[in-house]
């Protein structure tokens, strides 16, 4: 499948900064995986969205787009499970 490159919006730059540091290996080696393979076993489509997925690290939903014509998976979010939907 070729490797994706992976661009973090500004979202989810700040719901990174927002989360305790135990927390953050899990979920940056969850959004890592996903360069290999953006459709990982576990990995669901949202539900009303042509493109988003998310995938679970944890506690945590990492909410993502897959742009397969350029090879980029764009992170929106990265919020707890209680808070991802809102």
């Amino acid at each position: 499948m070729g490797s994706f490159e992976i661009r973090f919006k500004h979202s989810a730059e700040a719901d990174l900064k927002k989360i305790d540091r135990q927390f953050l290996p899990k979920i940056l080696a969850g959004v890592e995986t996903l360069s290999n393979n953006p459709f990982p076993s576990g990995c669901r489509k949202i539900t009303g969205s042509e493109s988003s997925f998310r995938v679970r690290a944890g506690d945590y939903r990492i909410i993502y787009q897959v742009d397969s014509d350029q090879k980029e998976i764009v992170i929106f979010h990265i919020r707890h499970r209680k808070d991802a939907y809102k």
